[in-house]
């Protein structure tokens, strides 16, 4: 993959994360004292075509890993969908799948 549209895939993917998930992208890019931060009340902006191979890297990484858990968690709430609608919907009960 190109090197410009791997850092506009990343830089996609950095936005759709939630905030706490972002918080996380900064710590990582903190681990480098490299790293320019440029804050202002908008946000923090970092100029990813300066980042080292090593970080875009953890970048990917991280990226990849809430993925996964993202999969994983989408996976357990259809499963738990399924045991709601078999174990008490078919038996008549009236149960909030959010109380389980």
């Amino acid at each position: 993959m190109d090197n410009t549209v791997e850092l506009e895939t990343i830089k996609s993917r950095i936005e759709k994360l939630e905030k706490e998930q972002q918080l996380e992208i900064l710590k990582i890019l903190n681990t480098n004292p490299d790293v320019k931060l440029n804050e202002n009340k908008s946000g923090v902006y970092i100029n990813l075509s300066y980042l080292e191979p090593t970080i875009v890297s953890k970048l990917k990484a991280y990226l990849d890993y809430v993925k996964d858990q993202e999969k994983v968690l989408r996976l357990t709430e259809t499963k738990k969908q399924n045991y709601v609608k078999t174990f008490f919907e078919e038996r008549g009960d009236i149960v909030a799948a959010t109380t389980m």
